[in-house]
């Protein structure tokens, strides 16, 4: 049975919409996590999109290929000081893809959800250059595909819908932050993927839906 996440792209909580709005006059800082889906591509197409819409913006690539949620975390940890320099406004956070992994990447799901709260709790004590917490997007991720190769396997398949993405929709409620489906965008349209990365296309889009998400939480 697939889990599908809901109709609409971006679950936006409230509280977050009403207390947060971006004054800098230098524009936003926005800072992408994850593994390679991030690293490969689409904060190049997010900063575009930025620009092609009169909004300044500086949009930083902190994707790191191969990481699991755990190797994640440690990474934050060991570059406190960097992460510190930086004054997101905006943190897009997507993790999972290498925690199906059926190598010695397999993460327990209890793990993978302890490893993503303890990395938000990281991004929550990050500032902003106007002394704010950042406001933190996390992100289902995407199918992985029937027959892709080892070190994927039909379990890394079956726990996408029945684990990971579940935990991360249990995060985004428990955490209060704003969820984005990255999970309905590729299962609408499997094109976009090739293998567990997106095709080219794909990264665009990818980014534009990053994009759509952000624009509630952008001052006028």
């Amino acid at each position: 049975m697939q889990l599908r996440l809901g109709k609409h792209s971006v679950l936006l909580l409230m509280p977050f919409f009403i207390s947060f709005c971006s004054t800098s006059p230098k524009g936003i800082i926005v800072l992408c996590a994850g593994d390679s889906i991030t690293a490969e591509a689409y904060p190049h197409f997010l900063q575009r999109i930025f620009n092609s819409e009169g909004r300044k913006a500086r949009v930083l690539n902190y994707g790191r290929n191969g990481h699991t949620s755990g190797e994640y975390l440690s990474f934050l940890e060991k570059n406190g000081a960097r992460l510190e320099a930086e004054s997101p406004d905006f943190i897009l956070l997507e993790l999972g893809t290498n925690d199906v992994r059926a190598d010695i990447d397999l993460t327990p799901t209890p793990v993978f959800k302890s490893n993503m709260k303890r990395i938000i709790e990281i991004f929550r004590s990050l500032k902003s250059r106007s002394g704010k917490t950042p406001v933190i997007f996390l992100a289902t991720i995407p199918p992985v595909p029937e027959g892709t190769p080892f070190p994927f396997t039909s379990e890394s398949v079956a726990r996408v819908d029945a684990e990971i993405n579940p935990a991360l929709k249990s995060i985004s409620q428990e955490e209060r932050i704003p969820l984005v489906d990255h999970y309905e965008l590729f299962f609408k349209e499997p094109g976009l993927l090739r293998g567990v990365h997106p095709s080219l296309e794909g990264y665009r889009r990818l980014a534009r839906h990053w994009f759509e998400s952000l624009q509630p939480f952008l001052s006028k």
